[in-house]
């Protein structure tokens, strides 16, 4: 057996003994159905990790994972629409408060952005989904930036914005955003301090996230 597979294997019974022994009741109450405060959008990357990161329990969270966070415009698709469903469901079924679009530190999916999606012709989906972003390159145009590591930072946080952007193209989320049922909230997260960063919409700028 992989060492790999049997890791996780050991996982699973450890899991089973210790962790779900300690949540039973938790468990119990969430076996019929779903409750989840937040609706959190984060990127597939295995370092970002949502309920890890946010210390929630199950059945707080709502998460749907990609390659770079990103949010497709609204349209009834007629293709395959995992993103879109996810939160189309989340917004009207389980009618979630809140939306994070959460994107990360050297996320690979900005750094493929950045450095040019036209050399990703052996790899034609993940071309596809990164187009989605393309617009946030324009703004790059305007502005002279040397230093390659803000670069990525500006494609990384100019992509979450960029996200947001696209929630509000949802109908439903639009309205309860003016309704002020529904609050979006766009995080930067740096994978080697463990800090976040938010977006100020007032600002039009990332802070540091501060709970006062």
């Amino acid at each position: 057996m992989q060492k790999s597979i049997e890791k996780l294997l050991k996982g699973v019974f450890e899991f089973k003994e210790k962790d779900f022994e300690k949540l039973r009741n938790i468990y119990i109450d969430l076996k019929d159905k779903q409750k989840p405060h937040t609706l959190f959008i984060g990127c597939s990357d295995s370092r970002v990790i949502p309920n890890l990161i946010t210390k929630t329990l199950p059945g707080e969270l709502f998460v749907v994972r990609n390659v770079a966070n990103i949010v497709p415009p609204y349209r009834i698709a007629k293709d395959y629409a995992g993103t879109t469903a996810a939160i189309e469901y989340a917004v009207n079924i389980l009618e979630v408060e809140n939306i994070i679009v959460c994107g990360h530190s050297n996320c690979g999916g900005c750094k493929t952005l950045l450095h040019g999606i036209e050399k990703l012709d052996n790899l034609p989906n993940i071309k596809e989904w990164l187009k989605i972003s393309t617009p946030i390159l324009d703004e790059l145009k305007t502005i002279e930036i040397k230093n390659p590591d803000y670069l990525q930072l500006y494609v990384e946080q100019n992509n979450i914005v960029y996200q947001i952007k696209n929630l509000l193209t949802y109908p439903d989320i639009k309205k309860k955003v003016l309704d002020k049922k529904l609050h979006i909230f766009g995080w930067h997260y740096i994978i080697q301090t463990g800090d976040i960063f938010t977006f100020n919409f007032e600002k039009q700028k990332f802070e540091p996230l501060n709970i006062k």
